[in-house]
């Protein structure tokens, strides 16, 4: 790859291009089992599973799918949280050249129907406690094989779950009796090539039904080797047995899938796993846990746990070696937390259509405050006007951020429409509005749908949170553009406060007063106890924009 002028800002040990495995995703297991057979692959509350007994599991899995007719191209839903019947399912599936579909536990059965019926889903594994929903879906959406689980299974001293207990419908499979029922070892030998799609991963659409990136086994291998790479001072220097992750991220997220399951399998770490995020459990796993290697996060998590009472006296700069954010921007006041509480820190940048990985910061090199760093190895980038879509920005210009690299997906299945708008010649349209600094560093200002137009003014939201992020009693904050007959639109900004702390609007605004132009200020302020999120922790603000639409049009 040619060199680029943002290249000599890599660490030394990165390289500026890649040659990639040429293997499916599946085989990481089968390389993780042959170099530390008996390392836990997994720890779910203490129960540990070794990295050869899960190879084990993930090819009578794989056998057992075989036998119920799932074949190559059949797209396999993977409906559960953080736990190890994820991973079986996960690379079993794709052992036999199967899509997998990841499906957001959370997903209402409204919502499981049209993506259900989006992939044409053959096979479902779910959990006890969503099973309502997936009685209603079946009602409406033929699957031929629905597989149920219960997350404590996997648990010692819990007992195994039956099909009696669970009120399995007639027909449907449990998870543990289907995997006893099959002892055949041999992986299948079915050709899987680099090529063909892997994982189909719904991105947040700000309208109608997501829409599902396809990601092939190239895409996730490229990205899992550049999450490897760029911070390979950290296996470097780390010796194999003692390599863990913190699984907090959630799986069926794109984020999760990168930097936790398969660069977890890539680079022969324990996964130490979490199926919910609650933070006083968070909290006391931490107290407990001498050392974790690294810590992939959301802003919101990180947030929750640096700022948490008991976060000072944790020692985390000793427990942590190298803490990451992603998934959202995250505010400039937190990466200070980090750095004030010397926690080893990196912030980088990706969508569910990069695969999770696209730019992020040196994590030995030059760090820009605010900025999310540069394009990974193999990857280009370039800015252009948002209002044609062709013309190129100057340096420190704002320009919507096209990218182009190994680990771009294929396209939106079933959707050559949106395919078309967001890909062109290879480059992906991300709706991210950046600037780019002389040294190729990267700033979001943000994204193109959530500008604020008021009194002809373009105002990017993100600029009015950081301010509302310096303020020393809020938590979280989020600003949104709401209707105004006068304006078009004017800002309000939602703010939740840290614990035991109590403000009013007009102490808001006139802590923004000194630090926005008069047109940037809010003009008002609903303290709400916390911002609505999606599943990895993203504010939602199309909600919140919703909702203040909502009551404009009773309104009238």
């Amino acid at each position: 790859m040619e060199t680029k002028f943002w290249h000599k800002n890599y660490d030394y040990n990165v390289p500026t291009s890649v040659r990639y495995p040429q293997i499916p995703v599946h085989e990481l297991v089968h390389l993780a089992a042959s170099i530390v057979p008996d390392k836990p692959a997994t720890n779910l509350y203490g129960s540990e599973i070794t990295f050869s007994e899960l190879r084990k599991q993930i090819v009578r899995m794989a056998n057992a799918l075989a036998g119920l007719g799932v074949k190559k191209g059949d797209r396999v839903g993977v409906h559960l949280p953080n736990c190890p019947q994820y991973i079986i399912a996960y690379y079993g599936a794709m052992s036999l050249g199967a899509i997998v579909v990841n499906l957001n536990p959370m997903y209402t059965a409204e919502e499981l129907k049209g993506l259900s019926e989006n992939t044409g889903l053959k096979t479902l594994f779910t959990f006890d406690m969503v099973l309502p929903n997936i009685r209603a879906l079946c009602q409406s959406v033929e699957i031929d094989n629905i597989i149920v689980t219960r997350v404590t299974d996997y648990i010692d001293g819990f007992g195994v779950s039956t099909p009696r207990e669970l009120e399995l419908e007639q027909g449907w499979y449990h998870f543990s009796q289907l995997l006893d029922s099959c002892t055949n070892t041999v992986p299948p030998r079915i050709s899987v090539t680099p090529q063909d799609p892997a994982l189909i991963q719904f991105t947040g659409g700000t309208t109608g039904l997501p829409k599902g990136a396809v990601l092939t086994h190239r895409n996730i291998l490229a990205a899992t080797m550049c999450a490897n790479l760029w911070g390979a001072h950290l296996n470097d220097n780390t010796p194999v047995e003692k390599r863990n992750v913190l699984a907090l991220l959630p799986f069926f997220h794109v984020y999760g899938d990168i930097v936790v399951l398969n660069w977890a399998m890539f680079a022969c770490a324990t996964m130490i796993l979490v199926p919910r995020f609650d933070i006083e459990e968070i909290m006391g796993m931490l107290e407990n846990i001498p050392r974790i290697q690294f810590f992939p996060a959301v802003p919101t998590m990180i947030g929750a746990i640096l700022n948490h009472p008991k976060a000072e006296s944790m020692e985390l700069d000793r427990k942590f070696s190298l803490l990451n954010s992603g998934g959202a921007p995250c505010p400039v006041s937190l990466i200070e937390r980090a750095r004030d509480l010397n926690i080893s820190f990196s912030e980088g940048w990706g969508m569910s259509e990069t695969s999770a990985m696209g730019v992020a910061n040196p994590n030995l090199g030059l760090k820009k405050p605010g900025s999310i760093g540069i394009p990974i190895p193999d990857n280009d980038i370039k800015l252009v006007d948002p209002a044609d879509g062709v013309t190129e920005v100057r340096p420190s210009e704002r320009g919507e951020l096209l990218i182009k690299g190994p680990q771009v997906m294929s396209g939106y299945w079933n959707n050559p429409e949106e395919t078309a708008n967001q890909l062109k010649d290879g480059w992906l349209y991300t709706g991210d509005v950046a600037i780019q600094d002389e040294d190729g560093y990267i700033f979001l200002v943000d994204r193109t749908k959530d500008m604020i137009i008021a009194s002809g003014y373009n105002i990017y939201p993100r600029e009015i949170d950081e301010v509302l992020y310096r303020h020393p009693k809020v938590a979280e904050a989020a600003a949104v553009g709401v209707p105004d007959e006068y304006r078009g639109e004017t800002i309000k900004a939602f703010i939740s406060l840290k614990s035991g702390e109590t403000a009013t609007e007009e102490e808001i605004m006139e802590f923004c007063k000194d630090k926005l132009a008069a047109y940037k200020r809010p003009r008002m302020v609903e303290f709400r106890d916390s911002i609505p999120k999606s599943a990895v922790g993203k504010v939602l603000r199309k909600n919140l924009r919703a909702e203040e639409e909502a009551k404009a049009g009773k309104k009238k």
